[in-house]
């Protein structure tokens, strides 16, 4: 419970209790004076704790600078081609690897995917497409055949949706 009093009156009569005490009072003597508990004269004696010390960040801490993340980000804008691979693509693996060659230090390919968003790269998929695709028969199939298929199912009962 919050004693009565405002935020000075509370503080001078604090003041005083320390005054008394530095007068070598009793502590018996001073609580009665001031009209606290014996133990709140013991609290108020002790030593202000000290404020805690700064925290670091949560986490471990980041192993490549600003400016190795600027030189990896050249590095891949280059592309997979430039680096020996036989597919200009990147993957974590091979990330992974260009880092060991250019930084010496070791990345999980889960440390690499969170490394990569952190530089606001993405995960993109190549398509995969049949070789014999013919992209015209495609886009036949898709304006003739398939509203013919979907008008028999829907009249049978079946409604569904390709393309």
């Amino acid at each position: 419970m919050r004693p009565k009093g405002t935020v000075d009156q509370l503080a001078a009569r604090r003041t005083r209790a320390m005054l008394l005490l530095s007068q070598n009072r009793r502590i018996v003597d001073v609580a009665a004076a001031v009209g606290v508990t014996e133990r709140t004269v013991r609290r108020w004696r002790k030593p202000a704790p000290r404020p805690p010390r700064p925290r670091r960040t949560p986490g471990r801490p980041v192993r490549l600078s600003a400016r190795h993340l600027r030189r990896l980000e050249r590095e891949l804008k280059r592309g997979a081609f430039a680096h020996g691979y036989a597919g200009d693509y990147w993957t974590l693996d091979r990330i992974g690897q260009l880092i060991w060659q250019l930084f010496a230090i070791r990345y999980h390919p889960s440390g690499v995917w969170h490394l990569l968003r952190r530089l606001g790269w993405s995960c993109q998929r190549a398509q995969r497409r049949s070789l014999g695709r013919n992209d015209a028969d495609v886009a036949h199939w898709r304006r003739y055949v398939w509203p013919q298929i979907k008008k028999v199912a829907s009249a049978a009962g079946y409604v569904g949706d390709a393309g």
